[in-house]
């Protein structure tokens, strides 16, 4: 069976991902959920006790741990990541791994410029001295306006109080000073690249459909398949949000149609 690595962004646990690995079970395919490091512990312990060495750690330490597990698995993986879980599927399918990935409201590489509520949905973790190495949370309040406003507000504090985990200040530093250094960088041109799909949700306000959309537009000199869908209601829950279903069984036709990805 072909192996699917789901990769979870920052704030999300990677339990987070189990409607979908089942779904994609269902399909055929053998998946996996690995945590960032430092996240290897259930969701309360998360919440509540995180190693304060997470606080301090970066995006090359993530994307090349998820390296390491893709090089374990007995044939290239299919790669499935959302938020910063999509930055990194573009950067490790950059580097010849994976044999096709799907980047749902990927947080942007190099090159695209976030938009005005992305930047206000990361000032809560930015701000604050010491954020560069410290644990950060994101609060109910910010969590109801960058992730769940089109929800009730009982669906609201679930989701809250059932996925919500701190995350790494200084991933966050990075990925505002990506402008400045190559750690996000993507050569949108490499021809090698394995199929690539990117998801947009309509009314996210974290990664707004437009930067998803010029993030994919980066591409269109290169001629490795790419391509884009932008979901209509959907925000930056697009992975939980009711209706979930149609966004990930739209990935499974895609894949597929894709050589090398199927079952």
């Amino acid at each position: 069976m072909r192996p699917v690595i789901f990769i979870h962004g920052a704030f999300m646990s990677a339990e987070s991902w189990d409607p979908w690995r089942q779904r994609f079970e269902a399909r055929g395919y053998k998946t996996v959920a690995p945590a960032w490091p430092f996240l290897d512990h259930s969701v309360d312990d998360l919440q509540h006790a995180p190693d304060p060495r997470f606080g301090r750690l970066g995006i090359a330490e993530i994307v090349d741990n998820y390296a390491a597990v893709i090089r374990e698995q007995g044939q290239p993986p299919i790669l499935v990541g959302h938020s910063f879980g999509g930055l990194f599927v573009q950067l490790l399918l950059d580097r010849g791994l994976g044999a096709a990935g799907v980047a749902i409201d990927p947080a942007p590489p190099k090159g695209v410029l976030p938009g005005a509520n992305a930047v206000r949905a990361s000032l809560p973790v930015i701000l604050g001295w010491g954020s560069w190495e410290k644990v950060r949370w994101m609060s109910y309040k910010n969590f109801q306006w960058g992730w769940v406003h089109t929800l009730s507000e009982p669906e609201q504090r679930a989701a809250y109080d059932q996925h919500v985990i701190p995350t790494s200040g200084r991933l966050f530093f990075q990925a505002l000073l990506a402008q400045l250094t190559d750690v996000t960088k993507v050569n949108y041109r490499n021809h090698l690249r394995a199929p690539l799909l990117i998801i947009a949700g309509e009314l996210d306000r974290t990664v707004e459909a437009r930067m998803v959309l010029a993030n994919f537009r980066k591409y269109a000199r290169s001629t490795a398949v790419t391509e884009y869908r932008e979901f209509p209601g959907r925000t930056h829950w697009i992975c939980r949000q009711p209706g979930w279903e149609e966004v990930a069984d739209h990935a499974l036709d895609w894949l597929a149609k894709q050589p090398g990805a199927a079952t």
